[in-house]
């Protein structure tokens, strides 16, 4: 990949946020498949294609001080202001976080959850497109079964980017995923349903900026015209893809059952765990993760 390196951007944050945190979550987050993520917590590498463009870009994120970082980015072409914006959403630094604080204020349980992992914001998917092609892959398979298939396929159709001496698979752009024709591990109607994600993303209906601007239920309708996209799904890729802050997600079972231990409701409804989430507002899908963060910490 042919690459020019550009000048460093600044990031501060608007209310409480670590890169080592963030760096901590992929460690730990399968879909990422960066067990190396947290070997340098202040330093952070990543490679994705650029929404818009497609162009593989690879960032690297420092944390300069509490609360800044900086972001250096290789790319080709002039794609690496669309890349910040990107990383910035991936991060959640392009949201305001002060008020996050004043959620745990209200809620004890919250307020122990924030302390525990401090500094800890959601960590996306790079784009909504690369969370759609996860909510297929991973579907009806063990999560780490699905993470060595996303793998293989960034490595056989992706691009390789080296971020400041090392090489990443950038996962591949929506144009080299409709050439997909090996099985990789996956049966054909899995192949025709990420060929169908990458058509949609080329058309511009997974643009995050405009998921984001929709009212959420339209924007969930949206996600599940995609051929196999359910509730579930089109909650991770709005919530994990998109960045939607405030949403509670409707689907995620395993979520549900920790707010039951936690608030120590054994037999709430679905519905009324949704109403204990309201006082979260507008943060329900940030408290959401530290819910699932603490779930997968507790269980694994």
């Amino acid at each position: 990949m042919t690459s020019t390196l550009h000048r460093p951007a600044e990031l501060r944050a608007d209310g409480p946020f670590e890169l080592a945190a963030s760096a901590r979550f992929l460690e730990g987050f399968t879909p990422a498949a960066r067990a190396d993520a947290a070997r340098e917590p202040d330093v952070l590498r990543l490679a994705f294609p650029v929404e818009g463009s497609w162009q593989h870009a690879g960032v690297l994120i420092r944390q300069r001080a509490p609360g800044v970082v900086t972001i250096s980015v290789e790319a080709g072409g002039d794609v690496a202001e669309q890349a910040v914006r990107q990383v910035r959403r991936i991060l959640s630094l392009d949201l305001p976080g002060e008020g996050f604080a004043a959620v745990g204020e209200a809620d004890p349980v919250v307020g122990r959850l924030q302390a525990r992992y401090p500094g800890l914001r959601p960590v996306l998917f790079h784009s909504p497109y690369e969370a759609a092609c996860w909510a297929v892959i991973a579907a009806r398979i063990r999560v780490i079964q699905a993470a060595s298939i996303k793998r293989r396929i960034a490595q056989r159709y992706g691009e390789p980017v080296e971020v400041a001496g090392q090489q990443l698979a950038s996962f591949p752009s929506p144009e080299a995923l409709l050439s997909i024709d090996e099985p990789l591990g996956l049966p054909e109607i899995k192949r025709e349903r990420l060929r169908s994600v990458a058509r949609a993303a080329s058309e511009g209906l997974l643009d995050a900026e405009e998921l984001r601007a929709l009212d959420p239920e339209n924007a969930l309708r949206r996600l599940q015209r995609l051929p196999g996209i359910g509730p579930f799904s089109a909650e991770l890729i709005l919530i994990r893809g998109a960045g939607q802050p405030d949403l509670f997600p409707a689907n995620e079972t395993r979520l549900h059952e920790e707010m039951r231990e936690l608030y120590k409701m054994p037999d709430a409804t679905a519905a009324e765990l949704a109403a204990v989430a309201g006082q979260w507002k507008p943060y329900r899908s940030w408290v959401a993760l530290l819910l699932r963060t603490h779930r997968e910490a507790r269980t694994s």
